[in-house]
């Protein structure tokens, strides 16, 4: 997006009235050659996108009456204890009543023994290897520093290397991918670039900008330009730390299966699967739930699908299971920007390779690899922990094929699971699945299954399901299906799968679906008063829950399984 270096960097929108900036470049250790060329590029971002700046290393310029004439304050590349007690006080209060905070590099190197200051900037430095070139992941294509940038981004930097790492505090931007360089110390989660809320005020820091030649790099003034409008208030972002979303940490252990394939005129040009049995949308629509949100668009990343991942994490499930087509399908044209929107919520993404037109075991091998090599680069990236840190692949109705043996070139990095519960029909996998949301209420074969995986050192990944029903995609069917029953049904088949003689002590639990609607198996919340004159179902009654609050009542099921489901794996 940003080829050509020293461009002008506008990516952001022009703020709607002027504002002063104070850049401070104050040393008490090691000073950095770059804070000229700083000083210069932030005073023509100012000249251009239309706030003023004044630069100073005088540190009497923290006061109150001083401060309060600007909007922000960049603390570029400063080092070592660089303000007093008095002009310390001066700096937290502006803060704490809505000033801004922007960080630079060599900022995160100053005021060890001030713990107002390690809280606004997020963390320490601790160290850096020599410069070299690495990757930076874009993780927020939202704010206003990001939302130019690249998914990956190469440059040269000098790489700080932090005392803690401050995702669970702060909203992280951008990190490192620490594969890519000599030095990391962050054990793979490095993040590099991020902001949050500190009191009234906002905070902004970068780690990038080591070199004289960042400031004159399009990529960077953009990163920088962001920041510092976010900082002075000059443009909105969401910059609420993991903490402030959504309490607890979500189980990379129960997966949802995520159906990314439907559409509307205002966002698709056409209605996509909503019309599914003959129907009309938008009230009439093939499935006997109707959506909370309506019938939605896929493509609509900032409202449904980031409002669905929300919901995900409400539901203590740590993975989705994304329903993929192919390349070049649908579903892959979304899948980058939902693994943005899944990021956003700390929700990873598993894949569930469906029965697309002339697939075979050699196109799905060939599809596991383009899709490691394609996506595998997003912090949203399903890999599991407890095993090599390995992404996961669903393979739907694996059985259409009979020789899979092309996949051996493939389940050595990846985990790739049958849909089947007979044993003899895995060879070339390295693990099972069920999906099928009836199956469940019986659990059939799941014990065998369990016990021949865990013997065999596979995963097995049995499927629960709240209900099956399907008549208004299909018109007149009526079998199989399963009603809901008031929750009970759902209950049933976790039951089935925690119980070691019923469901052989699951690996991961899936869930089908989070959104399946033609299937009627969803948990995403249903709309409690859908139109009338069509038949809908609603989760009233569920668990006890009528109207509004039945709407979220699988999701809280769902998180109360999810619980029982750890709990066992932690006796």
């Amino acid at each position: 997006m940003f080829a050509a270096p020293g461009a002008q960097a506008r990516p952001h929108p022009h703020p709607d009235a002027g504002f002063d900036v104070l850049v401070f470049s104050k040393t008490a250790g090691f000073r950095h050659d770059s804070i000229p060329a700083g000083i210069t590029a932030i005073t023509q971002l100012g000249a251009a996108d239309g706030f003023t700046v004044t630069a100073t290393e005088d540190a009497s310029a923290f006061t109150a009456a001083n401060l309060a004439r600007y909007e922000a304050v960049v603390f570029l590349s400063t080092t070592g204890d660089v303000l007093d007690d008095t002009q310390q006080n001066a700096f937290q209060a502006y803060v704490e009543n809505g000033g801004g905070y922007v960080g630079v590099h060599a900022a995160a190197d100053t005021e060890y023994d001030w713990p107002f200051y390690g809280a606004l900037m997020g963390a320490w430095f601790q160290g850096h290897p020599a410069p070299q070139q690495a990757t930076v992941v874009t993780e927020d294509h939202h704010h206003p520093a990001t939302a130019g940038l690249d998914d990956r981004w190469t440059r040269t930097d000098e790489w700080y290397n932090y005392r803690t790492n401050p995702r669970a505090d702060v909203h992280v931007l951008q990190s490192l991918d620490e594969s890519s360089y000599s030095g990391g110390t962050m054990n793979g989660d490095h993040p590099i670039t991020w902001c949050h809320p500190q009191g009234k005020g906002r905070s902004f820091y970068t780690g990038l900008g080591h070199t004289q030649e960042s400031y004159s790099e399009a990529a960077f003034r953009s990163l920088l330009l962001g920041g510092i409008q976010y900082a002075a208030g000059a443009v909105a972002a969401d910059c609420a730390p993991p903490t402030a979303q959504q309490p607890g940490t979500p189980s990379p252990d129960v997966h949802l299966f995520y159906y990314p394939w439907y559409g509307t005129p205002e966002v698709n040009g056409d209605w996509r699967h909503w019309q599914q049995g003959g129907h009309t949308p938008p009230e009439d629509i093939g499935a006997d739930l109707y959506p909370k949100l309506g019938p939605y668009d896929s493509g609509d990343v900032d409202g449904a699908v980031a409002q669905h991942m929300k919901w995900v994490r409400e539901s203590g499930a740590g993975v989705i299971v994304y329903s993929w087509w192919g390349r070049g399908s649908y579903e892959d044209t979304l899948a980058r920007r939902v693994l943005d929107a899944a990021q956003a919520q700390g929700i990873k993404v598993a894949w569930h390779i469906e029965p697309y037109q002339g697939r075979t075991a050699a196109s799905v091998a060939d599809d596991i690899r383009y899709i490691d090599a394609t996506y595998g680069g997003s912090p949203a990236f399903y890999r599991s922990a407890d095993h090599g840190n390995r992404p996961a692949f669903y393979v739907f109705d694996s059985l259409q094929i009979t020789d899979w043996s092309a996949l051996d070139a493939v389940t050595g990095g990846n985990i790739v699971l049958a849909q089947t519960t007979d044993t003899s029909k895995i060879s070339h996998f390295n693990g099972l699945y069920t999906y099928d949301g009836i199956a469940g209420a019986t659990a059939p074969g799941w014990k065998n299954a369990g016990d021949y995986a865990r013997q065999h050192g596979l995963v097995w990944s049995p499927s629960v399901a709240p209900g099956y029903l399907d008549d208004r995609a299909v018109p007149g069917n009526t079998t199989p299906t399963v009603g809901r029953d008031k929750g009970a049904t759902y209950d049933l088949e976790w039951s089935n799968a925690l119980d070691p003689a019923i469901g052989g002590s699951p690996t991961w639990v899936s869930v089908t679906s989070f959104n399946e609607w033609h299937e009627g198996s969803v948990i995403e919340p249903a709309a409690a008063n859908p139109p009338a004159g069509h038949g809908y179902q609603t989760y009233d009654g569920a668990y006890g829950k009528t109207g509004a609050a039945a709407e979220t009542a699988y999701l809280d099921r769902t998180a109360e399984w999810v619980a029982k489901f750890e709990a066992t794996r932690q006796d």
